[in-house]
């Protein structure tokens, strides 16, 4: 008889587990991939029924994304010609490239808000993380469970108090104020993991720094942070993603000054109605940054989901 053992899958295992988690991930990277073709598809093509998977490629959605346009005569056409390629694909709907559109602008303010945000929710989730695990705060579990309970609301029920709030002080429609709001949502999700993964390094390494002489604030920076790099890693990754893709507030509280690109996108009208192809683009777009940030975090993130998992 072969031995078996009892925590090593075996060859079938694994092929059986590999194949549905390669299956799995097809299917959830089916929508993606239609997005980004979508963004290179026509207009015509991108509304045709039966879908079109075979289509000529242009950069029209692109172009229309980018670029405000404008109709004009006949005459006018023929009297100035082409300049670029990008005039060249308007100029088959008899319209002239004016100037760029808002998209960029409206880009931009979602990378200032949502990076702007994670850092501030991370600097103080990790200050008040520490706080929690090393020090003997009274009704310390109370406070936890009244900064869990901020991410308990739906944020329809204080949308209406926000705006009032927001109109008065001022902060409408204002970075700082997408910032601080975005902050406030994402610090009780920062506070409670970065406690779980400040829980799980030894206190024996920070008292070995006091011992040497280092001040408490020395023993966090130089041997607390170092440690919990992985925990910090993989919550940023989660508070990134809602600042980055938050609607609602985004709707309710900005229109032009601090717009992002969320409500920004569904507005793109071109020719008789919505222009699929830029919305499409500008999806693709969109969905970069984040990609490429946990991408280059992926390992802190695998760690980071497992960190904690088993206790000694």
């Amino acid at each position: 008889m072969s031995a078996h053992s009892i925590t090593e899958p075996s060859g079938r295992s694994k092929w059986v587990a590999g194949t549905l988690v390669i299956t799995y991930a097809l299917i959830t990277m089916i929508p993606l991939a239609w997005i980004m073709l979508t963004g290179f598809k026509s207009p015509a093509d991108a509304i045709s029924y039966p879908p079109k998977v075979v289509f000529e490629p242009t950069l029209e959605g692109y172009v229309n994304l980018f670029t405000t346009r404008t109709r004009q005569t006949d005459d006018f056409l023929a009297a100035n010609p082409p300049e670029n390629w990008a005039d060249e694909i308007v100029r088959q709907y008899d319209m002239v490239i004016v100037g760029p559109s808002k998209f960029g602008e409206r880009f931009f303010n979602s990378v200032i808000i949502g990076f702007g945000s994670t850092f501030l929710s991370i600097f103080l989730g990790t200050l008040a993380a520490y706080a929690f695990s090393r020090f003997k705060i009274p009704l310390a579990d109370d406070l936890l469970f009244f900064i869990l309970s901020t991410r308990m609301m739906p944020p329809i029920a204080v949308a209406i108090p926000i705006f009032l709030m927001y109109r008065n002080l001022g902060l409408s429609d204002t970075h700082l104020g997408m910032i601080l709001l975005y902050t406030a949502v994402n610090i009780s999700l920062a506070v409670w993991l970065l406690k779980g993964f400040i829980d799980e390094i030894p206190r024996e390494y920070e008292e070995a720094a006091l011992i040497d002489g280092y001040t408490r604030f020395q023993a966090f920076y130089k041997v607390v942070l170092p440690q919990a790099a992985t925990g910090i890693a993989s919550t940023a990754i989660f508070c990134l993603i809602f600042a980055w893709n938050e609607y609602a507030f985004a709707v309710l509280l900005t229109s032009a000054t601090a717009q992002t690109a969320p409500p920004f996108i569904p507005t793109i009208i071109g020719v008789g109605g919505l222009d699929w192809p830029a919305v499409a683009a500008g999806a693709t777009i969109f969905l970069l940054p984040v990609m490429i940030f946990t991408i280059l975090l992926r390992k802190h993130l695998l760690r980071g989901i497992t960190f904690g998992a088993v206790r000694k």
